[in-house]
């Protein structure tokens, strides 16, 4: 479909990184909203969702659209996680265990979604994207975004028990802003920033504060199961995504290893020990983490190790050029 060399924007090793090495990510482009009475109201089978299992934003969707019980309202397709140099590519150029085919467009990568919107787009060609069918355009590309419209857009037409549930209460937003201002910067993309330099003070830098925001994470949860308001939030969902590839890929192919999650965390990945009502004998705990893998299917069936791992170590040869995709961390996360 495009007839410009949009190389630039879907080859990842044709990334530009700062003149000092750092690497700084560039905002979303697609901001429109889905809310009742607007341009784009909610609608059963209007709106389609396109992710990659691989990437965190994405995620960050699919778990909040299983919260939320849209499965039936918002149907998803998945790539696959080898991005190369047209970014990610759909099941009909690499049919990787789980990628799907294109249903509205039979297209061969996501860039050729983006282009079809917009033959002038001119940013990287991201997931997750909200697709419209009768508009026939994206409506969004930014993930906490979209999980918000997720949250509240669609409350009149699911069950009301899944209404219920409100990811981002009135009463606790301030928090769960003030949690995301940092989590993001020093979290979420810092493990991006500490992968991507290309400088060693470009690196030091980021990874350090890679690990104070997981120390200021451990002191939030030690104690608690959630990070705001002893409930299930958004800032779970937002911090969770990388706390879960952490191991497996930011340890060792971002080079963020300080520690590991699992031995340096106890809070995040399992907490203290505590006794058992009527013994003295101590019993572990288990909370955040492992708890929200194991005992919610929202984030473990939103969860495919093989895509994360293969992304990463395949989809970034400037960083690993020989693509070899190591098998461990074994497990990839341990039990309860």
């Amino acid at each position: 479909m495009a007839t410009r060399d949009t190389s630039h924007l879907s080859d990842i090793s044709k990334m530009k990184v700062e003149s000092d090495g750092s690497f700084n990510r560039l905002s979303s482009v697609f901001r429109d909203f889905i809310q009742p009475g607007g341009k784009f109201a909610p609608e059963k089978n209007r709106y389609h969702l396109y992710v990659s299992y691989a990437c965190p934003w994405a995620t960050r969707t699919l778990i909040v659209r299983k919260l939320k019980g849209l499965e039936d309202i918002i149907p998803v397709t998945i790539v696959s996680p080898r991005m190369g140099n047209s970014g990610w590519p759909f099941a009909q150029v690499d049919a990787f265990p789980g990628a799907e085919v294109d249903p509205l467009f039979n297209s061969e990568h996501i860039k050729d979604l983006y282009l079809r919107a917009n033959p002038d787009y001119d940013r990287r060609f991201t997931v997750p994207i909200i697709w419209d069918k009768k508009n026939n355009t994206i409506v969004n590309n930014e993930s906490s975004e979209i999980i918000r419209m997720f949250n509240t857009a669609f409350n009149d037409v699911i069950p009301a028990d899944k209404a219920a549930i409100d990811l981002y209460p009135a009463e606790h937003r301030a928090e769960i802003d003030a949690i995301n201002e940092w989590v993001y910067p020093e979290i979420n993309n810092g493990v991006y920033r500490a992968g991507f330099a290309t400088t060693q003070e470009a690196y030091e830098k980021a990874v350090k504060e890679v690990f104070e925001g997981l120390d200021k994470v451990e002191k939030i949860l030690t104690g608690k199961d959630y990070l705001v308001g002893g409930r299930l939030t958004e800032a779970d969902v937002r911090l969770w995504v990388t706390i879960i590839r952490f191991d497996p890929v930011y340890v060792g192919h971002f080079k963020c290893n300080f520690r590991t999650i699992r031995d340096g965390y106890p809070a995040i990945n399992m907490s203290v020990s505590v006794p058992f009502s009527d013994c003295l004998f101590p019993t572990p705990h288990y909370r955040w983490m492992r708890a929200l893998y194991w005992k919610n299917t929202a984030f473990s069936e939103s969860t495919d190790f093989d895509h994360i791992k293969t992304h990463y170590y395949w989809s970034h040869p400037q960083i690993n050029g020989t693509r070899i995709v190591p098998a461990g961390p074994i497990p990839n996360i341990q039990l309860l």
